[in-house]
């Protein structure tokens, strides 16, 4: 596993053959199969294809015409219904104070990290791309307000091979029993 997580680069202009619907599937299991707190599984997915779906999205993530290169989007979003059961009106955005709200996010991001590990593993590459506000993704995917997105997978093949980009050292990083 260690190659594949060495390997992984963000990828930002893909070629223009398709994707097979088994590699996405593939993907999607991925991340289905991510660890969540008290296996709560809160993200659901949203696999964007269209020409004219992919152009929404990107320009709702601030006009990043790179997006258009990769064909499928995975919209990964976060459901805090899994933890916030009453029939109540919930409204997430990014100031949301509910601490359910961070557990989901950082349970659907373990869920996208895994399926950018299966991606590269498919031989795809695959960028993180979350410079959106709620207000302005959720309405181009008719997504709920109480549902939060956490970021936009773009997967695509490779139609470049960046360097790998600096890392620090572990003894830079890692603490031991305390700070």
């Amino acid at each position: 596993m260690i190659k594949e997580i060495e390997t992984r680069r963000s990828i930002r202009k893909y070629n223009n053959k398709p994707v097979e619907s088994e590699k996405i599937t593939e993907i999607l299991e991925s991340g289905r199969l991510a660890p969540s707190g008290n296996n709560t599984q809160p993200w659901r997915y949203i696999v964007v294809k269209s020409e004219k779906m992919r152009q929404k999205v990107m320009e709702a993530s601030h006009n990043q015409k790179w997006m258009l290169t990769a064909p499928v989007f995975i919209v990964c979003v976060a459901d805090v219904r899994c933890r916030i059961k009453e029939d109540i009106d919930v409204y997430l955005d990014d100031n949301s104070p509910q601490d359910e709200v961070k557990r989901i996010i950082r349970d659907t991001s373990i869920s996208a990290g895994y399926m950018f590990l299966q991606a590269n593993n498919s031989g795809l590459g695959a960028c993180w791309v979350a410079e959106f506000t709620q207000e302005e993704i959720r309405p181009v995917l008719n997504i709920p307000s109480d549902k939060y997105v956490v970021g936009v997978i773009t997967i695509g093949y490779p139609d470049e091979t960046p360097k790998a980009r600096p890392r620090k050292n572990l003894e830079d990083i890692v603490h031991y029993e305390c700070w």
